[in-house]
């Protein structure tokens, strides 16, 4: 059976690495820590690796519900504790009073340090709260250069794990009855959208599936992918339940703005 087959031609490289992570334990019998992978990253790496008995793993992101997580894969003589992930909490300090802070600009400041997206996990916000997650291999070059988010100047304190702001993800669930799996389609019927502005906002970059920008109107959507699109929150879609008598397809989904 080829194992390609069950994923998008665009993912076999992120296969091939974790074939490459789970042969590195088995051959050295020695435990792999992986950076933070997104969702669908974490959902290959399940199926690729499955219920092995040789290597086994754990996911973690350093807190109960956050979204990117690290992995660790080790041999069956071990047993994963929370010190393994190596992961780091930052508080950023502003000047609440006059300045607000967004997720896209801390995202933006952090990305701009030069350090690839896999170095950092969750960005939370909780009113004027605004915290992120590390990879602890980087943390001591983030501390130093870190020294403004947008045109506020911040200073960065490093905190427990414990003291993460509490993840609020509310997902609105919805049935969608779409004519075909098409991103445009899929994108109208769940944001209410024409095609025409559906294909314009794909064509534009301000869409992601998976969290990797698409850009044609065709790309095929399946069970289990997350859209993202600007300005428009979030789509997951949960379960595509066959087709309807009118030859449409049933679409199970949760939206989150």
């Amino acid at each position: 059976m080829n194992l390609y087959q069950h994923f998008r031609p665009e993912e076999r490289e992120f296969i091939d690495q974790v074939i490459n992570w789970k042969e590195y334990v088995e051959q050295n019998y020695a435990p792999k820590l992986t950076d933070f992978l997104d969702p669908r990253e974490q959902q290959i790496l399940a199926t690729v690796i499955g219920k092995h008995a040789e290597v086994k793993w754990e996911l973690f992101g350093g807190a109960s519900g956050t979204e990117r997580k690290r992995a660790f894969l080790f041999p069956e003589y071990l047993e994963a504790e929370k010190e393994d992930f190596q992961i780091k909490l930052f508080g950023i300090e502003y000047a609440k009073k006059f300045v607000t802070i967004e997720h896209r600009q801390v995202l933006g400041s952090l990305m701009s340090l030069g350090l690839k997206r896999g170095k950092y996990g969750d960005i939370l916000i909780d009113g004027d709260t605004v915290q992120f997650f590390a990879a602890a291999e980087v943390a001591g070059y983030i501390g130093l250069q870190l020294e403004s988010i947008g045109r506020a100047a911040i200073s960065l304190k490093e905190l427990p794990l414990e003291q993460a702001v509490p993840i609020k993800e509310k997902w609105t669930e919805m049935t969608a009855t779409v004519s075909s799996l098409r991103l445009d389609t899929v994108m109208a019927s769940f944001y209410n959208l024409s095609r025409q502005k559906s294909q314009l906002l794909i064509q534009h970059g301000h869409v992601k599936v998976n969290w990797t920008t698409v850009e044609n109107p065709a790309f095929e959507c399946g069970e289990g992918d997350i859209l993202s699109v600007r300005g428009h929150g979030r789509a997951k879609i949960a379960a595509i339940e066959g087709k309807t008598k009118k030859d449409k397809y049933r679409v199970i989904a949760g939206r989150q703005k």
